[in-house]
């Protein structure tokens, strides 16, 4: 489900319980690991994301890694795999079906999240001793339930164990950080085609980008965006003609001058909410 940030910053808690109902749990089936997760916090009115808290239990996660950047359109799906080594007392058997653990990621402070993210599944882990493991799991997104345009930019991993008998957890943030961004679109043509030498050829275009708060693509507006050129022969575009700034509706125009065959195309360069972008060159034949 979404939640408003003004809503999920009440309470890690409150920002937790966005994992609790994943799209595919919804029907009423066996509840998913992250609802397991959410509804033992819940039932006992922890806030899982209390930094100086002592921990529940005896774990701590190192060697965080994930992806530096995440894009995500507006109805796919999308996962990350994050790895990392999970540190655990002698007491704590993780092949349990007690014991789970897996990755998170939180946006704001560890203290008062503005939203979090997790997986539909706990992590796989593998022992490389008594108490340690290698573990890999997944950051799953659905942009069309848990996702708002604020949430866009970077957000911090952390690691999160809990054991469901005596509903002790622990959560360890500030792991790692991530940029969650929109999907960027990009979009050229160049008219007349073809067109006499030494006249003038308009490019238009578009730059849009995935809208979580109404499930659309809109345009990216205000935006620096380069005019390339390649020659017909050419395998690269080695030259950028000039720069041109979208419009209040993403809308993209410029003109140049005809001189060659070739191909033209516009290139974003990206920023910390939306990645970069190139679109596909359209072909103008100069006669």
């Amino acid at each position: 489900m979404r939640i408003p940030a003004t809503v999920a910053a009440v309470s890690g808690a409150l920002a937790l319980s966005a994992l609790a109902v994943p799209a595919a749990q919804a029907d009423g089936s066996t509840p998913s690991y992250r609802a397991e997760v959410a509804n033992v916090l819940h039932a006992h009115g922890k806030t899982a994301f209390t930094g100086n808290a002592p921990a529940d239990l005896d774990v701590s996660f190192s060697n965080f890694k994930i992806a530096s950047a995440i894009v995500v359109g507006t109805t796919n799906r999308v996962s990350t795999t994050v790895t990392y080594t999970l540190t655990h007392g002698a007491d704590i058997d993780i092949n349990s079906d007690d014991f789970d653990n897996g990755p998170i990621i939180y946006k704001g402070s560890l203290d008062a999240p503005d939203n979090v993210l997790g997986g539909d599944l706990p992590a796989t882990c593998t022992a490389t001793s008594s108490t340690t493991a290698s573990c890999k799991g997944l950051i799953d997104i659905d942009p069309a339930d848990e996702l708002f345009n604020s949430d866009a930019g970077t957000w911090s991993g952390a690691g999160l164990a809990v054991t469901y008998s005596n509903d002790d957890t622990t959560v360890q943030g500030g792991l790692a950080t991530t940029k969650l961004q929109r999907y960027s679109r990009l979009t050229v043509n160049a008219s007349p085609e073809p067109v006499k030498k030494g006249k003038t050829i308009t490019v238009t275009g578009l730059l849009s980008r995935a809208n979580w708060d109404t499930g659309k693509y809109a345009g990216y507006t205000v935006q620096p965006v380069g005019l390339q050129f390649r020659t017909k022969s050419a395998s690269t575009y080695t030259s950028t003609l000039k720069t041109v700034k979208s419009d209040s509706a993403g809308n993209l125009k410029t003109t140049t001058t005809a001189t060659v065959d070739g191909y033209f195309r516009y290139n974003f360069a990206g920023t910390s909410t939306t990645p970069a972008v190139k679109a596909t060159g359209d072909y103008v034949d100069v006669n």
